[in-house]
């Protein structure tokens, strides 16, 4: 498994070195969009926006990985959603780009919506994807969400004891993650591809520790809802009926408190998974390239 990412030093968190991709030489000329990937991938997994001519065409693309994930590194063992989206703004920085969209699937949605409470003047759009606004609550499940308590608490048990430098991430967490935002659409090929990038990126001791910690992230996060009439900029929230995390009646919920944003557009996408990016990449690169050209 190869991967065109590279690592930026940053300031945030002790000093940390965060794992980007960018599509291809920047271009002045064009809008940035920033993607953040879903619960213990990478940035491998907009390797359907990478490859999409159009989309290319429309912005410049940049993955950034969060803390605990891919290449991404923090200078202190703990962290949060808010420090990857300031860890986010500060690698715009460090790239000397003053303004993009972001674009974010599940947990990257609400690390989106972090970046432009933070930063309101520099985060021109956002792009949920198959997220939620809420922390794991009860209310969530009544609007037909999935368990994310009795989803990660198991996994954190067993994290729990330190282990060698031979331990792997298990593949049938993997399997877990796949299922979860994929359903029964995975190919072999992809299954295969995901089990050897987790493994490189969750390995030894270390790794088990990062993938200890974005799985108490994920159980415990803060919500966002008492904090969303704080975003101002346009936002397109797109979503599948076929996401099995996170259901389209919370979606509805969720952009409904949007209240002060400049536009706020739900799209739902018949039969799209939780992971819409790369189940239906057409729609999701197709909907995402209007949505840059309209507002920049």
């Amino acid at each position: 498994m190869t991967s065109d990412s590279e690592t930026m030093e940053i300031t945030h968190l002790g000093g940390s070195a965060l794992g980007y991709r960018l599509g291809k030489a920047y271009d002045p000329t064009l809008p940035t969009l920033v993607m953040s990937n879903s619960f213990s991938t990478s940035a491998e997994l907009y390797r359907p926006q990478f490859e999409d001519d159009e989309l290319a065409q429309t912005a410049n693309l940049l993955a950034i990985e969060p803390y605990g994930h891919g290449l991404t590194r923090a200078g202190l063992h703990d962290f949060t959603y808010w420090d990857s989206a300031i860890a986010n703004i500060q690698v715009l920085d460090a790239l000397r780009i003053e303004n993009a969209f972001v674009l974010g699937t599940s947990q990257g949605g609400w690390i989106a919506a972090r970046m432009a409470m933070l930063a309101p003047s520099r985060i021109k759009g956002i792009v949920p994807l198959g997220t939620s606004m809420d922390y794991e609550s009860e209310r969530s499940r009544e609007l037909g969400c999935w368990d994310g308590i009795e989803f990660c608490t198991p996994a954190i048990d067993s994290l729990a004891v330190e282990v060698g430098d031979d331990w792997v991430i298990p593949t049938e967490l993997v399997d877990a993650v796949l299922e979860a935002g994929l359903g029964d659409t995975v190919s072999d090929e992809d299954r295969t591809f995901w089990h050897e990038t987790h493994q490189q990126n969750y390995r030894g001791d270390d790794g088990r520790q990062r993938l200890r910690t974005i799985s108490i992230n994920l159980r415990d996060r803060d919500g966002l809802l008492g904090r969303l009439d704080q975003v101002r900029c346009p936002m397109l929230w797109l979503h599948g009926t076929a996401d099995a995390v996170y259901s389209v009646p919370n979606a509805e919920d969720g952009i409904a408190r949007f209240t002060r944003s400049e536009n706020a557009e739900l799209k739902v996408i018949d039969d799209g998974q939780h992971f819409l990016s790369a189940s239906h990449p057409t729609e999701v690169n197709a909907a995402t390239a209007e949505f840059i050209r309209r507002w920049s």
